[in-house]
């Protein structure tokens, strides 16, 4: 598959968009949705002559060589590789020494680079689409800032605070930083995650056109009363049930040699009490360090953490 998976609108101006896909390569949901949403787009300003796009949308892929393996990544979590000095070392790196994940990053850097030279635009959206190993992984991340936080709220899905602040290294954090441009007046940038659900769920590809639907709507690129579909009341009857807030309270990080094993059975968002046996490692039982609402356990072969625990708070 090429690295721009579409391309919609520039003929006025407005935010530019950049919805990433499969930065994790067992995450297809994500590719096919941006798909889908361009379609849509097409279809739209081929059948209503007053349909106006303001702002640039692009649909990116992330990890291609993983996509094409079926695997999560090849050497290295292409989503906790974007710190200044991994990239620094990246760029210094000749391209024929890289290693796989070194490539994919280089190349999603330059692509989002020269959008932003070609655009200039006001405002740089991020959006990063992934799913989940567990049932009802459905819920947005926010960046640590206001704008990012109306954002993800306007996804119309749960939202978990201070989770992106606690992955290091995720693509994210190299955005809002504005770290995506080079010139003196980098635009303002705003950034969420959206967790679609689980893998192979098909619904899992109508969520995420519903979040990147919602999210043109919010940074202005289409009006409020354009593009309702189907795809939304499917994210909305499932979003209505789970929290609206969360905050991020633990992370369990984990290596190859803890051969760590989640329990079967957890599911996003379910009650978990403190003490709890949640799964299995080299040592021993895991138990669970504090009450809370357990996200992400890991129920697949590649990553970094076993499983994450939050807590409901009110919604401000």
């Amino acid at each position: 598959m090429e690295r721009l998976i579409g391309r919609f609108g520039g003929q006025h101006p407005g935010a530019l968009v950049v919805v990433f896909a499969a930065v994790h390569g067992n995450e297809i949901a994500g590719v096919q949705a941006l798909q889908q949403v361009f379609a849509l787009l097409e279809a739209e300003a081929s059948s209503r002559p007053t349909f106006r796009f303001e702002g640039t949308l692009l649909g990116v892929l992330g990890n291609k060589q993983a996509l094409e393996a079926g695997k999560r990544f090849i050497h290295r979590d292409l989503n906790r590789i974007w710190e200044p000095h991994e990239i620094e070392r990246i760029l210094q790196t000749s391209p024929e020494d890289r290693q796989a994940e070194d490539r994919e990053a280089a190349e999603i850097l330059s692509l989002v680079r020269d959008a932003t030279r070609q655009y200039n635009p006001d405002a740089l959206i991020l959006l990063d689409l992934h799913t989940t190993s567990a049932d009802g992984g459905v819920f947005c991340i926010p960046a640590a800032d206001p704008a990012s936080l109306r954002l993800a709220k306007a996804l119309q899905a749960p939202v978990i605070l201070g989770l992106m602040d606690g992955v290091k290294g995720a693509l994210l954090h190299f955005g809002v930083n504005r770290a995506f441009c080079e010139n003196d007046r980098p635009p303002h940038c705003v950034a969420a995650a959206f967790e679609g659900g689980r893998h192979e769920d098909p619904r899992s590809v109508s969520r995420c056109v519903a979040a990147v639907i919602n999210a043109l709507r919010a940074a202005g690129c289409i009006q409020p009363e354009e593009m309702h579909t189907q795809h939304e009341e499917i994210l909305q009857a499932y979003s209505k049930e789970l929290p609206k807030v969360t905050r991020l309270h633990y992370i369990h990080a984990i290596r190859p040699e803890d051969r760590f094993r989640m329990r079967p059975g957890y599911l996003n968002f379910q009650a978990i009490r403190e003490g709890e046996h949640l799964a299995d490692d080299a040592r021993g039982p895991v138990l669970a360090p504090r009450d809370g609402l357990v996200l992400l356990p890991l129920y697949q072969a590649q990553g970094a953490d076993g499983f994450f625990v939050v807590e409901e708070v009110a919604a401000s």
